[in-house]
């Protein structure tokens, strides 16, 4: 089976990591956190004038998809930039209204969320109770365990991050009962994985970042004279880094292919952990700099726990693996 991306997939990740490279990225990850939101919204749009969250929504409703391999790729460089926002939730509620099969739901929600001019967050079983940035969507879902799809109005009480830039909010109960039944619970459950996926993909981007900012510190950083990226020491924990990274990709390109429980679980744990490791390696190798807000390092720095832990902690995407 082939596990690497297609010459058009790629040249699609590489527009996606031009635009992302020139549009100040860092100033709109600290105006989110600060409940600015729009410069973000302004990066939302034109990351959606490429198509992105059109590939969750089926063509009938004005998308290209559903294309995982594609979105994938495309939240690889999301994660890679560290571009804030609902990003994964949007394409997920798509895709669970998608699945739903709902016509009046279909034409209400998906021609928005394909387009970029709404978006939205939502809560499901088997992943976190909190909304992330409830108070910025247009849309707030909820699937609960009984099966029920309602729409929230209010964003509910705020919590507070490891993360400022992902404000985590409990949705109140109630609100608009959209479906109901258990087409809703099959729904969410396809909607959970492809949302672990594209979890994962942000994962795999966040490690590189950190990676290659760490790599580039350790050349210009010197002790006794020397660079310390000439240490060996330094040089195991950077490989060890890139093994981690390295390990997760084809995993990824895999669950991306098949959408398994089992896939989608092993690629989750496996980037998000390689993630993780590539923060403390990156703290580790920056020393006391590493911990100051002004250095945009921070940023990625706070992604990579919270993103591991998003839509499934490794203990229950392990245990998933495991029960296959």
């Amino acid at each position: 089976m082939r596990f690497l991306p297609t010459e058009e997939q790629s040249d699609y990740a590489s527009a996606l990591r031009s635009l992302l490279g020139a549009a100040a990225v860092p100033a709109a990850v600290r105006s989110w956190a600060a409940g600015e939101h729009g410069p973000g919204r302004a990066l939302w749009s034109r990351l959606a004038g490429t198509g992105l969250f059109a590939l969750a929504v089926p063509e009938a409703y004005d998308g290209v998809g559903p294309l995982p391999v594609e979105l994938a790729l495309g939240f690889v460089e999301l994660g890679r930039a560290g571009v804030p926002g609902p990003v994964v939730e949007t394409a997920a509620a798509a895709v669970l209204l998608a699945e739903l099969g709902d016509e009046a739901l279909s034409k209400r929600f998906l021609p928005g969320l394909a387009a970029g001019e709404t978006s939205a967050t939502l809560t499901l079983p088997g992943g976190s109770p909190y909304a992330l940035d409830a108070d910025a969507v247009t849309h707030r879902f909820t699937v609960t365990e009984p099966g029920e799809l309602r729409l929230t109005a209010a964003p509910g009480d705020p919590l507070s991050s490891t993360d400022p830039a992902r404000r985590l909010y409990r949705l109140p109960a109630g609100g608009e009962l959209l479906a109901a039944g258990p087409a809703v619970a099959a729904a969410a459950g396809t909607a959970l994985r492809w949302a672990r996926l594209l979890t994962a993909a942000q994962c795999l981007g966040v490690g590189e970042a950190l990676l290659a900012r760490t790599v580039e510190y350790a050349k210009q950083r010197t002790q006794f004279g020397t660079p310390i990226g000439g240490f060996q020491a330094v040089k195991h924990r950077l490989a060890d880094t890139l093994l981690a990274l390295e390990f997760a990709r084809p995993l990824l390109w895999a669950a991306a292919l098949s959408l398994s429980r089992r896939d989608v679980a092993a690629a989750k744990l496996t980037a998000g952990e390689a993630a993780y490791a590539a923060a403390l390696t990156a703290l580790q190798l920056h020393g006391a700099v590493g911990y100051t807000e002004e250095l945009d390092l921070s940023l990625w720095l706070r992604k990579a726990r919270p993103l591991r832990d998003a839509w499934g902690a490794p203990s229950l995407c392990r245990a998933e693996v495991v029960a296959g």
